[in-house]
């Protein structure tokens, strides 16, 4: 199949915010009017996450929102923000944007071998700018709300504080304060981004942050790589947090914890394992198909298997060494796959429990389907479960 060349201004034309947040299940709040501009929201009553104000709701080529926060973009920012929400591959992050718009402009999905010349078309901020950004640490005598709404502790905060900055876009005219940052390192330790959270479900990253190959990284030795023997991954900083604060107790000094930023990229990967050369990575991905995906991902990256994935009705089909085979999503993938492929066991799972999406649920125990209220002795020994659930060799 020939290159296609990724006209990003053309996509744009196409594909309006609106479109992409009705997909991904924002609704139109008609109390707020509609005019020059609407509001979308996601989720309703106490349980609202997010509302973005869309401007131009009849122009999609001119479409861009804000939320009031003072965060703003385009249609590219909001499936940046989205990228786990939509089932796409790609050696980074603008390739798999340019498919999801592809998709959503009813284009044929780009095939990328030797055109690289969508990066130069996509990239509307090729490289990450540390000027542009005011750093704080956390003060841990005045811990941002934030982090409690989460279910975090103090003490879990303070735990890993070093790990953690305030940060404030000097860019950005319309919001002075600063959001929650966690810093994206490349392997020799250099700020190559920020995962960003704020109030109000806001989530983004440092306009230019390198997620192909930077990720937010928490070495516990103290910076003795070679001692760490355990490497857990997460799609997101607060997925890491939750899970370091449930299993304390198990975690030792020869641990890492990394977060991802929910865009898989097979240099995240790479080069965290390269950091802690005697260690064994961990999926601890959310309990979603797109989770189970990057689980297949990794493994194959660390068993060095090409490996095709795809979608079908029954799960995950995987096709790898001339054989092909379906991996059931509720079982541990690993041993799914030692029934057709010889692996070295290279990776190992410590998932959520299944009644949770990401540990961050886990901790706030927030099922993934309601269930009756548990009395306290039932609190206690679902706690007692979540922290004796080990990993899976």
């Amino acid at each position: 199949m020939a290159d296609y060349k990724v006209n990003f201004k053309e996509l744009k034309s196409r594909v309006g915010v609106d479109d992409v947040a009705y997909a991904l299940g924002y609704r139109l709040d008609r109390k707020a009017g509609v005019g020059r501009y609407i509001e979308l929201v996601l989720g309703s009553g106490s349980e609202k996450r997010d509302t973005l104000i869309i401007s131009n709701p009849h122009n999609k080529a001119a479409q861009t929102f804000f939320r009031r926060d003072g965060s703003k973009g385009d249609v590219v920012t909001l499936i940046r923000e989205n990228l786990d929400s939509f089932f796409v591959s790609g050696t980074d992050e603008w390739q798999k944007i340019a498919k999801v718009m592809a998709r959503f402009a009813n284009m044929p999905e780009p095939e990328y071998r030797e055109n690289r010349e969508f990066v130069k078309a996509a990239k509307v901020t090729s490289h990450f700018d540390a000027s542009r950004y005011e750093v704080k640490p956390i003060d841990t005598e005045k811990i941002p709300q934030i982090f409690s709404l989460r279910g975090l502790s103090s003490e879990t905060v303070k735990d890993l504080s070093p790990y953690l900055v305030l940060l404030r876009d000097k860019q950005n005219d319309k919001f002075d304060g600063y959001n929650v940052a966690f810093p994206y390192m490349d392997k020799d330790d250099k700020v190559k981004g920020y995962e960003i959270r704020g109030f109000g479900g806001y989530k983004s990253k440092a306009a230019g942050t390198d997620s192909s190959t930077a990720a937010w990284v928490v070495d516990l030795s103290g910076g003795n790589r070679e001692a760490v023997t355990s490497v857990f991954f997460f799609e997101s900083a607060f997925d890491a947090m939750a899970f370091y604060q449930i299993h304390k107790a198990q975690l030792d000094k020869n641990t890492a914890l990394v977060s991802i930023g929910g865009t898989f990229s097979d240099g995240q990967i790479t080069g965290t394992m390269a950091r802690f050369s005697h260690a064994k990575a961990f999926d601890c991905f959310d309990n979603d198909l797109a989770g189970r995906v990057y689980g297949l991902r990794m493994m194959a990256l660390l068993e060095d298997i090409p490996m095709k994935i795809s979608k079908t009705e029954d799960g995950i089909r995987v096709e790898a060494k001339e054989k092909s085979f379906v991996v059931n999503t509720e079982r541990p993938l690993l041993a799914q796959v030692a029934e057709h492929l010889t692996i070295r066991y290279k990776m190992g799972q410590w998932l959520p429990p299944k009644a949770f999406k990401d540990w961050n649920d886990c901790l706030l125990n927030k099922p993934m389907e309601p269930v009756l209220s548990p009395d306290k002795n039932d609190r206690d020994l679902n706690l007692a479960g979540r922290r004796n659930t080990g990993i899976k060799l």
